[in-house]
């Protein structure tokens, strides 16, 4: 039986029946079957594959009768030569007879109209009652959440939460502290349980997140699922201004590099921040017509009942 260490420091066993080495062996198993299937539809020889991917014929011999434990550099160049998703060859769907990997194919090709609304009618009969009248703000630092969020509670007459204060309340300290000790992953930890709280004893309530939460896919799917999200969207040099207008001099002291980071970081959040189903651009904005436009946005498309 598995062991795993969980953020409290217990040690717990998990797993069932299939021990750690036979589920090992079995995706080995999958993953050559895989490989030699697709190569064989392709009608590529192993001797072409091997020129192709610089594996020799030996291993891949190896890697499709279920013996070679390739690594995943290996097996990615392997996909590359294929013409095949890497995640096609180690996931738990098929490709080949797979109707969810197809749907994912059509999604993933889609504008985002499109997906919105294949979102929409997946869901219908259940995301009215997941999301409640719950309100999420998300977007990068200086977009005007904690701002907007405490207007946009005091107009509605509903309570306005920060995550991070709210995760800082639970674990008695502030959330640079949690860094230090804890690091990246044990605060995701307190992020993901901090929200499922809020989720339970909140039906109504507009709630500000940090803005890298949108790079842990559990918790940003189950934010998406369980909150009418709405991403405050500003220019960079509006989020450092802001940022620097709180009396915060950090993104910049020091760092000359600063605005190139946060241009870098906006840039690669932008399409994971696109998830949202509303989005309002707060630059050369002013505050009560930030404010106007997000309470009408609210309105207009019924997030609170």
């Amino acid at each position: 039986m598995a062991e795993i260490t969980t953020f409290s420091g217990k040690v717990t066993e998990i797993g069932g029946s299939q021990s750690a080495e036979d589920a090992v062996a079995d995706l080995l198993s999958q993953v050559g079957l895989r490989v030699r299937r697709v190569r064989e539809r392709k009608g590529i020889p192993r001797r072409v594959l091997s020129e192709l991917s610089g594996v020799s014929p030996r291993y891949l011999a190896q890697l499709e009768s279920g013996e070679g434990n390739i690594s995943i550099g290996l097996l990615k160049r392997v996909a590359d030569a294929l013409d095949h998703r890497i995640e096609w060859l180690v996931g738990d769907e098929d490709p080949w007879n797979s109707d969810v990997q197809r749907m994912a194919e059509l999604y993933r090709s889609a504008d985002r109209e499109t997906r919105k609304a294949v979102t929409r009618l997946l869901s219908y009969e259940t995301e009215g009652s997941l999301r409640a009248s719950r309100i999420c703000l998300i977007g990068l630092r200086g977009a005007g959440k904690s701002t907007m969020g405490r207007r946009i509670g005091e107009a509605l007459g509903i309570p306005f939460l920060e995550l991070n204060r709210e995760i800082e309340d639970h674990a008695g300290m502030p959330v640079s502290e949690i860094m230090a000790l804890y690091g990246q992953e044990g605060y995701r930890k307190l992020e993901s349980d901090a929200m499922d709280r809020v989720v339970a004893t909140h039906d109504k309530v507009v709630l500000a997140v940090a803005g890298g939460i949108v790079a842990e896919p559990g918790t940003y799917a189950k934010l998406l699922s369980r909150f009418h999200t709405i991403w405050l969207k500003a220019t960079p040099q509006d989020h450092m201004d802001r940022v620097r207008a709180q009396g915060d001099e950090r993104p910049m002291a020091g760092n000359p590099e600063a605005m190139a980071q946060l241009k870098s970081i906006l840039q690669s959040r932008e399409v994971l921040y696109e998830r949202a189903e509303a989005m309002l651009d707060t630059s050369d904005v002013s505050e009560d017509a930030a404010l106007g436009r997000l309470l009408a946005l609210i309105s207009d498309n019924g997030f609170i009942d």
